[in-house]
């Protein structure tokens, strides 16, 4: 399934349930998982982005709707990027 990573960006809406419920991330969490999405790692950062989360997904329409659903919230932004291994990718060169 293919790996994707998602770099966040909490809106000043966001910021503040944050700060006013930090569960609310694993609420979200779970909500993703129900669009078919799975969490694979997720990071808390320092600098322009706020979260760092690398997720697993069966295709891009997938991932889009979830951004659309996410976003459309007001509260986050988000830059996905699709990812493969390191693996994979020497695995590809080779042929």
């Amino acid at each position: 399934m293919p790996y994707y990573v998602i770099l966040s960006t909490l809106t000043d809406e966001g910021r503040e349930t944050l700060k006013e419920r930090p569960e609310r991330i694993t609420e979200v969490n779970k909500e993703i998982e129900k669009m078919g999405v799975r969490l694979i790692a997720q990071y808390a950062v320092l600098g322009p982005y706020d979260f760092v989360n690398i997720i697993e997904a069966p295709d891009n329409i997938t991932v889009m709707k979830m951004s659309v659903e996410l976003g459309s919230r007001g509260t986050v932004q988000l830059m996905t990027m699709p990812a493969i291994t390191v693996e994979e990718l020497i695995k590809n060169l080779k042929t």
